[in-house]
Order: structure tokens, then C-alpha cells, then sequence
């Protein structure tokens, strides 16, 4: 394997990868993105986003696109290259599918991934009316019936983009008032949205495919049986904190990588930023821890003095 040494190594190329990338890249710091999947995270499966300063209504997708082409401008990053081993010590090493590497300090950005309802038919249907990505499989049920599964701002936002390519949405959730912002609200009822309130979903059913769901009223108690093309799973994510665990990164009481004001970890020289630090989940806060843990790393490696 190739040995290749660098300043900072960034693994995880979502909105916090990335900024980070730029930020460290910029201040002088040999730097390196290393990303197991696509560059973009979940950013990348946001139906629409309106909130990002100055970019106005933009799909995960394109704002994923623009920060990758930004940040390639700085910095090397390396899709499809998931770290398997990281040594700490005076000089990290990290090992991945393809190479070995050396580096002074290492960012963990690695996001998040979905949640999953861990109901019978769920892991079945994967991928045949199973879906966690309203945005990559939408466009296949155009004119069918669909339910989405949730109650926060993925859901809602979610369940809208699916009603404006022309599916049949419903959405289900357990309790009697959605989470979500209320502008994300307005306008899932304002095209339409319906809602079976207090219930919660307990086995997809079918064939080859999904043909319907059962659903059981948490309030009465009763069950019922809803006939859908397929279901959208929007519940939130958990933190992908196997590699953190691995060195001896310490957790919060949730599960996230805990760091302090400036991005540290429990572990000297090891950062942490993004959606694996925990709530609120917003490419804002994403990028800005980027940026803190870039700066973070800049100072403890070429002058001690300033932090």
C-alpha cells in the first residue's frame, strides 16, 4: 500500500468534510478528504432547501454539487475510500480499503445515517417500496400511492417533494401534532397532504413489491391495513460513530461524538464536526463546526501559542 503523508486527514465528505477541507487546505495544511461513499452525506437527499444564506431554494443535490467543486479547488478527495483503521498516537495512521496514510491530525465528519423502523417487511422490501430517500426514488411512483413514515422536518419535506412529482402521499404519524417547522407544514397542506394521526407502522406487506402496510392506533389500540405502493422511512438518523469508538472517542448520553466549544474530541488532535456531534442537523451548523475544527486543528499544529 501507498504511504502518504499529510497535516490533516477529513474523514467524511458532507457539508462539515467539506468546509473543513477548505478551511484547513486554505490556512496551509496538507490536507485530505476521505469519504466511503459520495461526496454530499444526506445533504445530498434533501428534496429542497431555503435556508442556506443566500442560496435561495436549492436542492441537496446542486448545494452538494457546489460545495464539492468549491472545496476541490483546495483540497484532494477520495470517494469510494472507506477508513477501515486508525491508529492514534504522535502520528495518526489510517488505514483504508486502498492505502495507508499518515497524518498530525485527523477530523471526523462521518454524519449520520438512517434510521430504521425494524419492522417485519422492512429489510425485505429494501430497495422494492422500501425507500429512505424521497429524492433518489420518488420519480418511480409518480401516480401511485405512497406513505412516509415521520414527523419532522425530513418527513414533511420529504412527503411535499413526493406531492409535486405527483405521487399519492400520506403520512403517518404517532402522535397528534407534527414536529416539523410550521412553513414546512403549510405548505404539505397547502398541496394536499393528508395525515393518519396516533399511529405508528408495524409490518409491510406484498409480493415481489410492497402492497400495503399495517398500522396500529396508539390511541385505541386498533389496527388497521392501508394499501400503498410504497413507504418512504423519515425518522431521523443515527450517528456513525464506529470509527470514533474504535480509537476510544468519547460519546455523549445520546451517541454522538462529544467535543468542546472549539471541536475537540476527548482524544488530542482528533476533531470531530457536522451531524456525528449531534442535534440541531442543519448544513449551517454542519459547516461551521467544519470551519471550527479546521481553525481548531491550524492553531494546535503550526502555532500552539494562539490556543
Amino acid at each position: 500500500m501507498a504511504n502518504q503523508d499529510f497535516d490533516v486527514i477529513i474523514v467524511g465528505a458532507g457539508p462539515a468534510g467539506l468546509t473543513s477541507g477548505i478551511y484547513a487546505a486554505r490556512s496551509g495544511l496538507e490536507t485530505l478528504i476521505l469519504e466511503k461513499e459520495a461526496t454530499g452525506g444526506n445533504m445530498s437527499d434533501a428534496p429542497g432547501i431555503d435556508n442556506y444564506p443566500a442560496v435561495e431554494e436549492v436542492t441537496g443535490m446542486e448545494l452538494a454539487e457546489k460545495m464539492e467543486e468549491h472545496a476541490s479547488k483546495y483540497v484532494d478527495i477520495r470517494e469510494i475510500e472507506p477508513v477501515e483503521k486508525i491508529e492514534t498516537g504522535d502520528t495518526m495512521r489510517i488505514e483504508t480499503s486502498e492505502n495507508e496514510y499518515k497524518s498530525d491530525a485527523i477530523i471526523l465528519a462521518t454524519g449520520t445515517e438512517y434510521r430504521k423502523l425494524g419492522v417485519p417487511g422492512e429489510k425485505e422490501f429494501s430497495g422494492s417500496g422500501v425507500s429512505y430517500c424521497a429524492t433518489c426514488d420518488g420519480f418511480f411512483y409518480k401516480d401511485k400511492h405512497v406513505l412516509v413514515v415521520g414527523g419532522g422536518n425530513a418527513a414533511v419535506a420529504d412527503a411535499s417533494h413526493l406531492l409535486d412529482i405527483g405521487c399519492d402521499v400520506t403520512l403517518v404519524h404517532r402522535r397528534d401534532e407534527l414536529r416539523a417547522e410550521k412553513a414546512l407544514q403549510e405548505s404539505f397542506f397547502d398541496k394536499g397532504g393528508e395525515i393518519i394521526w396516533n399511529s405508528v407502522l408495524e409490518e409491510i406487506k406484498g409480493e415481489d413489491s410492497v402492497e400495503s402496510v399495517k398500522l396500529r392506533n396508539v390511541e385505541e389500540d386498533s389496527e388497521s391495513e392501508l394499501e400503498v405502493d410504497g413507504v418512504f422511512v423519515s425518522i431521523g438518523e443515527v450517528p456513525k460513530t464506529d470509527i470514533a469508538k474504535s480509537i476510544g472517542v468519547e460519546l455523549n448520553d445520546s451517541g454522538y461524538i462529544g467535543t468542546d466549544d472549539d471541536q475537540r474530541t476527548n482524544i488530542e488532535r482528533v476533531y470531530a464536526a457536522g451531524d456525528v456531534t449531534g442535534d440541531p442537523k442543519q448544513v449551517i451548523i454542519a459547516c461551521a463546526e467544519g470551519a471550527k475544527a479546521a481553525i481548531t486543528a491550524y492553531k494546535e499544529l503550526k502555532n500552539p501559542y494562539w490556543v
